[in-house]
C-alpha cells in the first residue's frame, strides 16, 4: 500500500482537569482565566496517526482546527507532537458539529487524504457527530470507537468498543476513523518539539471563506445539575424500610 495523507481534526476545550462553572447569566461556560487544552480523544486521533506514519504507512499528518485565535497555542502543541503542518480555521462563535463536519468535508477534497482520524467526542459536549457526519457528507466508511486500528492492502481493520464487548470491522480507504480511549497514550511532548513546532507550517483561514451558512443549533441558556440531598444514615433494617415506605419507594 502507498503511503497516504492523514487528516487529523482536533478541537480547543476547557481542560479535564478544571472545574466547570456556568458563567452568572447562564449563558455559557466561564472560560475566562481558565486552561484550555486540546479535546484528549483528539490527541489520542493524532498519536495514531503520527505511528501510522512512523510506520511507513502515511506519508503526511495533516491537523485541522476549527476555534477562536486563541486556538493557535493548542495548535502548536499538536505540532510538537509531531503533526507536518496544520490549518486553523477562525471563527470567533460558537460552531455545530454540522458545521464543523463541513468545514472538514472541503479540507478533504482538497488534501485528499486516505484516512481522517478524530476523536470519538468532545469533552465539552459531548456530542460525538462530527466524525459520523463528515463520512455521510463525503460518502465514505466510517468505524468509531476504534480501541485498535491496522491498515493493510488499501483497507483498516478497526477494533471497536461496542455494548455487547469487541467487534472486528473492515472498511476501505479512505475512510473515517474516531478513536476511544483504549487506542493508545499520546506521547509526551519535549521542549526541542516545541522549538521545532515554531518552525512548521500553520495557515490560518477565516471561517467565512467556507461558504457555510444555514441555520444552526442555539443554547439560550445553561443550568447547573440539582444539588444532591444529604444521605441518612440509619440504624436497622426496619428504620431502612419505613424510610423507604415514607419516601414512596416501596
Amino acid at each position: 500500500m502507498n503511503p497516504i495523507k492523514i487528516l487529523v481534526a482536533a478541537k480547543r476545550v476547557v481542560d479535564y482537569n478544571v472545574r466547570v462553572r456556568l458563567k452568572p447569566d447562564h449563558s455559557g461556560i466561564a472560560t475566562d482565566g481558565v486552561k484550555m487544552s486540546v479535546n484528549p480523544f483528539d490527541e489520542i486521533a493524532l498519536e495514531e496517526a503520527l505511528r501510522i506514519r512512523e510506520r511507513g504507512e502515511a506519508s503526511q499528518v495533516v491537523v485541522a482546527t476549527v476555534g477562536p485565535h486563541e486556538a493557535e497555542a493548542q495548535i502548536r502543541s499538536l505540532l510538537a507532537m509531531g503533526a507536518d503542518r496544520a490549518i486553523h480555521i477562525e471563527t470567533t462563535r460558537e460552531t455545530g458539529p454540522l458545521e464543523v463536519a463541513h468545514v472538514l468535508l472541503q479540507l478533504v477534497r482538497e488534501i485528499e487524504p486516505g484516512l481522517v482520524i478524530l476523536g470519538k467526542q468532545a469533552i465539552d459536549d459531548d456530542c460525538g457527530q462530527v466524525g459520523p457526519m463528515l463520512a455521510a457528507l463525503w460518502g465514505r466508511p466510517q468505524a468509531t470507537f476504534v480501541s485498535k486500528l491496522t491498515l493493510a492492502g488499501g483497507c483498516a481493520q478497526a477494533v471497536r468498543e461496542v455494548d455487547h464487548g469487541l467487534e472486528t470491522v473492515e472498511v476501505d480507504l479512505p475512510a473515517v476513523i474516531t478513536t476511544d480511549l483504549r487506542l493508545n497514550t499520546p506521547r509526551f511532548i519535549k521542549m526541542p518539539d516545541i522549538m521545532k513546532a515554531r518552525q512548521k507550517p500553520l495557515e490560518k483561514r477565516p471561517f467565512e471563506t467556507f461558504g457555510i451558512d444555514f441555520p444552526s443549533l442555539v443554547v439560550e441558556s445553561y443550568l447547573p445539575p440539582p444539588e444532591r440531598e444529604a444521605g441518612l444514615r440509619v440504624e436497622s433494617v426496619s428504620e431502612l424500610v419505613t424510610q423507604l415506605r415514607d419516601r414512596g419507594v416501596l
